[in-house]
């Protein structure tokens, strides 16, 4: 089982980035997906999550209309699109995988600064 991130890097505040974290060794589309953030010295807290199969969407308040998520089965990959980021919004990202057994990725740094 694989969960491997990409996108990350050092953006200007009020810029875009989008994540992806590419998925194997598992049935992808059966399990819910979801984006978890931690900053320096900060617990790990959720960004975004999309159930499966339904594909209902949620955000934590703080990048509601900012962050979307959104995942294509055929290519076993979900995506994060994050837009107006904010120096806040520094952290380590990282994709997860839910179901009756739990897979993280390894993580992507996302720096907003000028």
């Amino acid at each position: 089982v694989q969960l491997v991130e990409s996108g990350g890097g050092l953006v200007l505040p009020g810029g875009s980035l989008r994540l992806s974290c590419a998925a194997s060794g598992f049935t992808f589309s059966s399990y819910a997906m979801s984006w978890y953030r931690q900053a320096p010295g900060k617990e790990r807290v959720l960004v975004a999550g999309m159930t499966s199969p339904s594909g209902s969407t949620h955000y934590a308040d703080s990048v509601k209309g900012r962050f979307t998520i959104s995942r294509d089965n055929a290519k076993n990959t979900v995506y994060l699109q994050m837009n107006s980021l904010k120096p806040e919004d520094t952290a380590v990202y990282f994709c997860k995988a839910s179901r009756n057994l739990v897979y993280w990725g390894q993580g992507t740094q996302v720096t907003v600064s000028s």
